[in-house]
């Protein structure tokens, strides 16, 4: 009988890719006849064939193996469970051949539920101590199918196995060891002596496993391997292994944290490794060591710092980006404790903020934003800045520019044009948030010119192109309210802002801000006694172009038109002339025309606040229009806008005022009180009224009143109470109420009144009196 082998199959797969399963399903029908064979060749074949189905993903792919390849195999319909018994009988086959067909097949098909692995017990027993190559396959497969079970069961086995005499089977051992430490912990004890023996072996593999195992089970328990330091240190100062050498110094990375001393004791060594080695996997590993456990602190941990700085700007200017990935990540973690090593090299991490990988622009970022300071906060946000302003520079290369490069495919379909890093929506949002967070971070603790600032926030609203409106809205309306030196600056700017139809044309677009504007409309109508001409301010926060606008900006704008010309009206009366009449009546008819456009706008909001400007305007206009000029001897004083009320004279009057009366009537609706930014805590200082105890009651609790003889009950000539006269009773209260019932104690059997009233003192009533004024008191001071 003539069997398929394993290279006819694959050249069968290869052959019949368009009718790939169904090649499959005959194939493993004839792996299931071939499976139950007496002969060990043939079952092992079979084995071996099952293996590679089990294993093959795809058309194109040739043999993948991996953990998930059972969960590959049964979603392809090809469940290799029912083999398990079979493959047992392979892995029990005399030829070595055979047997490590039966572990490979093992390795990829058992798992922790695989009822089969019970069997395997004392197979594994007597092949780990047979001879040097059994052991080996055997160590092989155990490290893949080891169970809790099965790692009790065979742990006396594998801890003899560490001294063997075959250093291959040592090192085997000893990775085994660490698979079976994570099934089996209780087992780690008993074996640390022969793992502190490794550490002395003279094959150096052993050595380099041992201590990889070490570095694994340090992670877990870092003070259990604290007694290793010296062993590990004398392995550090004399080997020349790179590979070992990264391991141990990885495994003092994590016991440093809890031994303080090895600090001192390993930073001349690490230095020397820093300075002197060529692999940069080895500096890299000795830098994070050097960041995590602390070895850059005091005197010989600021020239170690250097040292460590300036070996990571050099892999900055390295092409491979690999090696810049790695320095502005290391320096991340170098920056909170030396910063000023990092600014040294500030030019050169701002350049990576628009380098063509996005993970080293993220990381450029946020190195950017830990070594900012007080010194360097302008020039690191004029840069960032300047990476958001569109370039014309040559865009990066595609994918599919860049694979051109090494040979253009026949089929290969034309190359777009690349996107440059700063035109990413996403990269854009990014570092505009990342601008608006240094900027106002710790409360604007590195500002040190704020009209700066504002300036950088308006120029980000331009060149932003991002969702960052709400940000800069809110920053803008804070820094306006906090730093009082700043608002006529801040105004000035907003004004210009609220005139820029170009910028209004764009913030209905896919991230115009314009949120913006409603900072813009609401500091300039809160702090419009900064405007030079507020008037001229009307037209631009009233014009039709702003009903494109989102509602909530549109009321903000009508809101601050009615500050701003209430301020300008009040400002007007003050210094009035009756050749200012004409001017007045036409800007306030230019107002009513302009608002009476507003008042159909689909926003409730918008309509309620055009609807009551348009009539306190119509108002305005009907008092302008009856208004008659007086001789200036008739006229009197009247009182500012800081009038407790309006039309309120500052004098005597003696007859009506010589402007007219309606100037005055919007500024006191809103300039009565300064608005003020208040710390969040403020109110803690607020020192409480002398003779309020905000603990007391303010209207005392009604005391119930307690009857004379409470306990006292009827009773009968025997002695026995008399349910008559308690039922009586319980009728009695029930029908009267309460004012009969206090009679009806007052006038109790015995016939013994209560005590008189008492009679109110003059210290009562006084004190009475104050506890009646505690609400007024209560809700002046709220």
């Amino acid at each position: 009988m003539w069997e398929r082998t394993l290279q006819d199959l694959i050249r069968g797969l290869r052959a019949n890719k368009k009718d790939e399963s169904k090649f499959l399903a005959q194939a493993v029908d004839e792996i299931r006849t071939e499976v139950k064979s007496k002969d060990m060749e043939i079952k092992a074949a079979a084995v071996l064939k099952l293996t590679y189905v089990s294993c093959y993903t795809s058309v194109r792919a040739a043999l993948i193996c991996m953990d998930s390849c059972i969960r590959q195999l049964q979603m392809m319909g090809y469940d290799m469970d029912w083999a398990s018994f079979h493959v047992v009988e392979v892995m029990s086959a005399a030829r070595v051949h055979l047997k490590t067909i039966g572990y490979l097949a093992a390795t990829q098909s058992f798992h922790q539920e695989t009822d089969v692995l019970m069997l395997t017990t004392n197979l594994l027993k007597k092949d780990l101590g047979s001879r040097p190559d059994e052991a080996a396959v055997a160590l092989n497969g155990l490290s893949h199918i080891v169970t809790p079970e099965l790692a009790r069961d065979l742990s006396p086995e594998l801890i003899a196995m560490l001294n063997h005499s075959r250093p291959h089977i040592r090192k085997r051992a000893i990775l085994v060891m660490f698979k079976v430490f994570t099934q089996y912990p209780d087992i780690l004890p008993q074996s640390m002596n022969r793992l502190r023996e490794r550490l002395d072996d003279p094959d150096p593999g052993v050595v380099a496993a041992t201590i990889n195992v070490l570095c694994e089970l340090a992670h877990r328990n870092p003070t259990d391997y604290l007694p290793l330091a010296p062993q590990l240190f004398h392995l550090l100062t004399t080997s020349s292994n790179n590979w070992m050498l990264i391991k141990i110094i990885k495994l003092f990375g994590t016991l440093t944290p809890y031994e303080p001393r090895l600090v001192k004791k390993l930073q001349p060594p690490i230095t020397e490794l820093i300075s002197t080695t060529s692999a940069i996997s080895l500096l890299y590993e000795c830098v994070r060591t050097c960041i995590i456990g602390g070895m850059l602190q005091g005197h010989g941990g600021n020239a170690l710092a250097r040292t460590c700085v300036t070996k990571l700007a050099g892999f900055l200017q390295d092409a491979d980006q690999n090696l810049k990935y790695i320095a502005l990540l290391a320096m991340v973690n170098i920056v909170p404790s030396h910063p000023e090593l990092v600014a040294e090299y500030q030019d050169m991490i701002l350049s990576s903020v628009n380098d063509e990988d996005i993970s080293i622009r993220m990381r450029a970022l946020d190195l950017v934003s830990a070594m900012v300071s007080r010194h360097n906060l302008q020039p690191v946000l004029q840069q960032l800045l300047s990476h958001l302003v569109k370039s014309e520079a040559v865009a990066l290369p595609s994918a599919s520019e860049a694979l051109s490069r090494f040979g253009p495919s026949p089929g290969a379909p034309p190359a777009r044009p690349g996107i440059l890093p700063s035109q990413s929506p996403a990269y854009r949002l990014t570092l505009a948030q990342r601008i608006l967070s240094l900027g106002s971070q710790d409360v604007y603790e590195n500002v040190t010119d704020f009209e700066w600032y504002i300036s950088v926030l308006v120029d980000l609203a331009y060149v932003a192109r991002a969702n960052v409106g709400a940000g800069i809205r809110e920053q803008l309306v804070d820094i306006a309210g906090r730093v009082r030196a700043v608002r006529r600056y801040a105004v000035q700017v907003m004004a210009k802002l609220l005139s820029d139809d170009a910028y209004l044309h764009n913030a209905s677009e896919e991230g115009g801000c314009p949120e913006v504007l409603w900072a813009a409309a609401w500091i300039c109508g809160e702090y419009c006694s900064e405007l030079a001409d507020p008037h001229k301010l009307l037209s631009y926060l009233l014009q039709q172009r702003i009903v494109a606008l989102p509602a909530d900006v549109v009321a903000v704008y009508l809101h601050a038109a009615m500050k701003v010309f209430g301020s300008w009206a009040a400002e007007l009366a003050d210094r009035w002339d009756d050749d200012d009449l004409p001017k007045v009546r036409s800007v306030v008819d230019d107002v009513v025309e302009r608002l009476a456009s507003f008042a159909t706008h689909p926003d409730i909001e918008v309509q309620e606040r055009a609807a009551e400007l348009l009539q306190l305007f119509t108002f305005v206009r009907a008092d302008l229009t009856a208004y008659k000029p007086q001789p200036r001897d008739n006229a009197i004083m009247y009182g500012d806008a800081s009038a407790d009320g309006f039309g309120e004279p500052s004098s005597t009057p003696t007859s009506e005022p010589r402007f007219p009366k309606s100037l005055y009537l919007m500024k006191p609706l809103f300039g009565a009180y300064e608005l003020n930014a208040v710390a969040p805590t403020a109110h803690a200082s607020v020192p409480v009224p002398e003779g309020l105890d905000l603990d007391a009651w303010i209207v005392p609790m009604p005391e119930e009143p307690v009857p004379a003889h409470e306990g006292v009950t009827d009773e009968a000539p025997d002695g026995k109470k008399s349910k008559k006269s308690k039922r009586k009773d319980a009728g009695k209260s029930k029908r009267k109420g309460k004012g009969r019932a206090r009679e009806d104690d007052a006038n109790d059997e015995d016939g013994e009144p209560d005590e008189p009233a008492h009679q109110e003192t003059a210290e009562d009533r006084a004190e009475r009196e104050r506890v009646s004024a505690l609400p007024v008191l209560f809700f002046a001071c709220v």
